[in-house]
């Protein structure tokens, strides 16, 4: 970004040169200029994380794409988290605002795969016994599906007892699910008689009740539940488009690090993490 500053006249009618700092720059004594910008950022640290193991051209941006799917997942629990603080508060309009932002975030994750796809066989193959490990291995991604609603403990045990990520994993476990969050919701606008968990089934008749009511209602409710339905749609999307990917780049051979990340893709590609969501669209809008 830059800008333009006029010089002030001088009384002699001369224009005097003076130092124009753009925003966001300082002056040092020395007449250079240490940007606040770079510093905000700390963009000396995070344009030195990438340290490919070869020196294959490639493996750098297969580094870059997935550490920026990282700093996503990250932005996409903050952003949940606030979903779901709304939801529980009844604060519908921050609620509406945080899960079409997280809404947007999915779908560049999903667009990035575009990026990636850009990476032949013969080119992964190049680099790939190096990496040691694969996207499936994410823990911030096993955290964003606990919050989706999963609820085994399969997430959290493919990571040392103890460490870090097993650990936030655990506690995601031990907290709301997303889906919890939406249930409080509708209870709080009459919807339910009383907040729910979310480990119901989705043809449960007390549920699909509400459901049915808040869309048929056509109001705020109606717009969170299809909010919720988008974020799922999404999810199985990306999932969908990760395990072609894998299956494009790595046909059918174990995934990378040894793990099954594509035969887990695949095989939660249909599995919607808001059932009762797609079950009241099987049961018809007559009034109950």
């Amino acid at each position: 970004m830059s800008a333009s500053t006029s010089a002030e006249p001088r009384g002699d009618g001369d224009a005097e040169d003076v130092a124009v700092t753009t925003p966001g720059e300082a002056t040092t004594a020395e007449g250079s200029h240490d940007t606040a910008y770079s510093t905000y950022l700390a963009l000396d640290t995070l344009l030195a994380i990438q340290r490919p193991k070869t020196e294959q051209h490639d493996e750098l941006l297969f580094v870059i794409v997935h550490q920026i799917h990282e700093l996503w997942f990250k932005q996409l629990l903050h952003e949940l988290g606030n979903a779901q603080r709304s939801l529980a508060s009844a604060a519908d309009g921050p609620a509406l605002r945080a899960l079409r932002r997280t809404r947007s975030i999915i779908r560049v994750l999903i667009t990035q795969i575009d990026v990636l796809e850009s990476i032949t066989p013969e080119q992964f193959d190049a680099f790939r016994e190096l990496l040691g490990g694969s996207g499936h291995q994410s823990a911030q991604f096993r955290e964003i599906e606990v919050v989706f609603g999963r609820s085994d403990r399969f997430a959290a045990e493919q990571f040392a007892p103890g460490s870090p990520d097993r650990k936030r994993i655990e506690g995601r476990l031990g907290e709301p699910a997303l889906f919890d969050s939406l249930l409080r919701y509708l209870a709080a606008s009459g919807y339910l008689p009383a907040p729910r968990g979310a480990r119901v089934a989705p043809d449960s008749p007390e549920i699909q009740k509400a459901l049915r009511a808040a869309y048929r209602d056509d109001g705020v409710a109606a717009q969170i539940c299809e909010r919720f339905v988008d974020l799922d749609q999404l999810l199985q999307e990306w999932r969908f488009r990760h395990s072609v990917l894998a299956r494009r780049v790595i046909g059918d051979q174990t995934g990378t690090g040894g793990s099954t990340g594509a035969a887990y893709l695949r095989e939660s590609v249909f599995k919607p993490s808001f059932p009762a969501l797609w079950h009241v669209r099987d049961t018809g809008w007559a009034a109950d």
